[in-house]
C-alpha cells in the first residue's frame, strides 16, 4: 500500500514554516450522525449506546451537561438525564459518514491519515499555499464543506506539527477551529492543564499535582535533577511533549477492517434460543451490507455468549470459500450459539456475531455455482439499495424471513 511521509515532502516555493498539519476530531460523532439523519433529534438530550444494560458511546452536549458521558452505563445515564433519548448503536451508518468525510478531506490534499471512525490528521503541505492566512482559509472551507455536505459537526486544530494540532482540536468543541502559529506550541501549551498532554490519565495527572505540578508551564520550569526524579528516564520525552515538539509525519496508510462485528445487550437476560438466533441473524444482515458497501468477503462466522455474571463463550466456523451473502453463513448462527451456550439452563445477558477472514481478491466460482450466484448478487444489490433509500433509524425497510420475529 502507497505510504507517504509527509517530511519527506519538498514543494518548491512553499515556506515550510507554515502550519500545515491538521487535526480533526468529529463532534459527538455517532448522535451528530443520528442526528444528521432526523434532524428532530437536533438540539436534545441524545445519546448513542448499547439499550439500557449497555453503556453510552457517545452523547450530545446537551447530554452531557446534565451529566451524561462516555462509557457511562445506559441504566445510570436515564436516572441522571430521565428524558434522554437513547439509540441502540448501529455500525454500518457510522462507518459510511466515516468514509465520506475522509472523502472530503482527499478533495483538499491527498496526505489523510485516518486515526479512528471519526479523528484523523491532513498534511495541507503539498498545496503550496505561501501564507498562514492561505492554510487557515483552506482549512475553514473543509469545515464548512463538512457540515454542508454532511451535516455534522468537526473540531479543527491546525499547527506544524500533529502532537500541538490533536490538542489544539479538542479545546474549542464544539464545531471548535484552533490555530497554533509556528513557533508558538510552548506559549500554546504552557497555560494548559497537565492533563492535556498525550500519556498523562486521570491517575497520573492527581499524582503529579500532589507533587505541585498543575500546569504544562510547571513541567516546563523544573530542571534535569527535578524531571528525572519525577518522570524517570523518560524525562527528556516528556519535556520534549511539554514544548509541543513532535516530528511524526501524517501518512496515508490506513488498515482495513480486518473484521466486522456487532452485538445485542439484552434489555432482559435472555433464555428464548430462538429469538436469539433471530437476533443473530439479523446482525448477520446489517454486517453483509457494510461488508458488500467495502467491496468485502468473509470465510469466518464468531458467535460469542456473555452470561449474567459477564463470563464470556464463543464458538467459530470458517467455510470453504469466503463470501459476502448471508446464505452461506446462515446455517451455522443455530449450531454455533449452541455451542456457545453450553450453559442453557443459564439465560444470557448478550449475544454478539463477528465475521473475520476478510477477502477482497478475485472470487472463484465453480462452473455451475456461478450463475446462481450472480442471481444472488444482483437481489442482493437491489435490497441494499432500496435499504439504502428508505431506512430510517436503522431499521431496514427489506429484510430476510429468518430476522422476522416469529408470531405466538
Amino acid at each position: 500500500m502507497l505510504r507517504i511521509l509527509s517530511r519527506m515532502l519538498q514543494i518548491p516555493g512553499v515556506e515550510r514554516a507554515l502550519p500545515t498539519i491538521v487535526h480533526l476530531d468529529a463532534d459527538a460523532f455517532f448522535v451528530s450522525v443520528e442526528q444528521a439523519l432526523n434532524p428532530a433529534l437536533k438540539g436534545k438530550k441524545v445519546a448513542v449506546g448499547g439499550g439500557e444494560r449497555g453503556i453510552i458511546s457517545s452523547a450530545s452536549y446537551e447530554a452531557r451537561a446534565c451529566g451524561v458521558y462516555t462509557p457511562m452505563p445506559s441504566a445510570r445515564a436515564l436516572k441522571v438525564c430521565p428524558d434522554l433519548i437513547l439509540i441502540r448503536h448501529s455500525s454500518g451508518r457510522y462507518g459510511e459518514f466515516s468514509r465520506r468525510l475522509f472523502d472530503l478531506c482527499q478533495d483538499l490534499t491527498p496526505i489523510v491519515e485516518r486515526r479512528s471512525i471519526d479523528e484523523g490528521y491532513i498534511d495541507l503541505t503539498p498545496c503550496g499555499y505561501k501564507t498562514q492566512e492561505q492554510v487557515v482559509a483552506a482549512v475553514r472551507g473543509l469545515q464548512r464543506k463538512i457540515t454542508a455536505t454532511l451535516d455534522i459537526g468537526v473540531s479543527f486544530g491546525l499547527s506544524a506539527n500533529k502532537l500541538v494540532s490533536a490538542i489544539a482540536s479538542k479545546l474549542n468543541k464544539p464545531r471548535g477551529f484552533t490555530v497554533v502559529p509556528t513557533g508558538g506550541e510552548a506559549a500554546f501549551l504552557a497555560p494548559l492543564g497537565i492533563g492535556r498532554l498525550p500519556g498523562i490519565g486521570g491517575k497520573t495527572e492527581e499524582a503529579l499535582k500532589t507533587r505541585g505540578l498543575h500546569l504544562v508551564s510547571d513541567i516546563l520550569a523544573l530542571d534535569e535533577d527535578e524531571a528525572h526524579a519525577i518522570f524517570g528516564n523518560g524525562w527528556r520525552d516528556m519535556m520534549a511533549v511539554a514544548r509541543g515538539e513532535d516530528d511524526r509525519p501524517v501518512v496515508t496508510e490506513f488498515e482495513d477492517a480486518k473484521s466486522y462485528s456487532q452485538q445485542e445487550t439484552f434489555a432482559k437476560d435472555m433464555g428464548d434460543f430462538a429469538e436469539m438466533e433471530r437476533v443473530a441473524k439479523g446482525m448477520i444482515d446489517a454486517l453483509m451490507r457494510e461488508i458488500r458497501k467495502d467491496g468485502k468477503r468473509v470465510r469466518t462466522i464468531t458467535v460469542k455468549v456473555r452470561y449474567p455474571n459477564f463470563e464470556q463463550m464463543s464458538a467459530a466456523h470458517t467455510i470453504a470459500e469466503a463470501t459476502n451473502l448471508e446464505q452461506p453463513l446462515y446455517p451455522w448462527v443455530g449450531p454455533l450459539l449452541k455451542q456457545a451456550w453450553q450453559k442453557r439452563r443459564t439465560p444470557l445477558r448478550l449475544v454478539s456475531v463477528k465475521l473475520s477472514g476478510v477477502d477482497d481478491g478475485p472470487r472463484q466460482l465453480d462452473l455451475f455455482a456461478a450463475q446462481s450466484d450472480e442471481k444472488r448478487q444482483r437481489l442482493a444489490s437491489v435490497v441494499d439499495g432500496l435499504n439504502a433509500a428508505t431506512r430510517r433509524h436503522g431499521t431496514p425497510a427489506v429484510i430476510h424471513g429468518g430476522v422476522l420475529r416469529k408470531q405466538k
